[in-house]
């Protein structure tokens, strides 16, 4: 059983993994045996990458502004060289913006969507086409309670998250049967750089953890164990989901 979850002698990239909940899964997928590489738009991902390695597999870092295209091609190109060779594809990167929607301004729609989305597609692209060729690959999209329901002044970033889940579902249809698996993990309330806005808030976060049965908000560590899986030959026969990980909060 135990050899279910391992992904020793495994290739992964993570995107969005220098910080937040992109740091905790590729700290796990290193632990349950993987060589990765990290791409994030941090200068500290170098250091990132060294802290996780310590005396295991190889860990890998390449800097890159997922919100330019050529961005996305290089750093998928230098990760994929690091590596020789891919297995497994996280696409955690994001950004937010909030402002009332009747003001929200055009740049920050087309940031959001960019990187978000966009880039989401151009990474799952680029790997599908070395996974197809082949034949296997796990590939992991982070969606989002947003996925399910509209959220307040963050429009783009709803759209873009429910585009995720739409995404995923889609790719699955094509790629399971010529053996990659496309699923997303889509975590609740989490305590990131993303939701500094409404930690403290003295309305927001008190609706938010009277709806968590968990009554608190989440943290890198809760995606450890469901990354692994959906990374693993432990979901061989799961693609297409949506996996909440929210403590409770989409069944209240």
């Amino acid at each position: 059983m135990v050899n279910l979850f391992s992904l020793e002698g495994k290739k992964a990239i993570v995107t969005g993994g220098a910080a937040g909940l992109g740091r905790g899964m590729a700290e796990a997928l290193h632990e349950a045996g993987a060589e990765v590489s990290i791409i994030d738009l941090s200068p500290a991902t170098p250091a990132v990458a060294a802290e996780i390695r310590g005396s295991g597999p190889r860990v890998g870092a390449v800097v890159a502004d997922l919100s330019k295209r050529p961005e996305v091609e290089r750093s998928f190109r230098e990760a994929h060289t690091f590596l020789g060779g891919l297995d497994i594809l996280v696409n955690d990167a994001g950004t937010q913006a909030r402002h009332k929607s009747e003001e929200f301004p055009l740049e920050d729609w087309d940031r959001v969507i960019e990187v978000n989305l966009t880039a989401v597609f151009r990474f799952c692209q680029l790997a599908g086409q070395v996974m197809l060729a082949q034949g296997h690959g796990k590939i992991v999209n982070v969606a989002s309670m947003l996925s399910f329901f509209g959220g307040l002044t963050v429009p783009a970033y709803a759209a873009s998250k429910g585009g995720v889940a739409q995404l995923t579902k889609t790719l699955s249809n094509e790629w399971a049967p010529r053996g990659v698996s496309v699923n997303a993990i889509a975590p609740g309330w989490m305590a990131t750089a993303l939701t500094t806005a409404l930690q403290g808030n003295p309305q927001r976060e008190p609706e938010i953890l009277a709806r968590i049965p968990m009554h608190r908000w989440g943290t890198p560590e809760d995606l450890k164990g469901t990354v692994v899986f959906l990374a693993s030959a432990a979901s061989d026969y799961v693609s297409g989901i949506v996996l909440p990980v929210d403590g409770g909060y989409l069944a209240r």
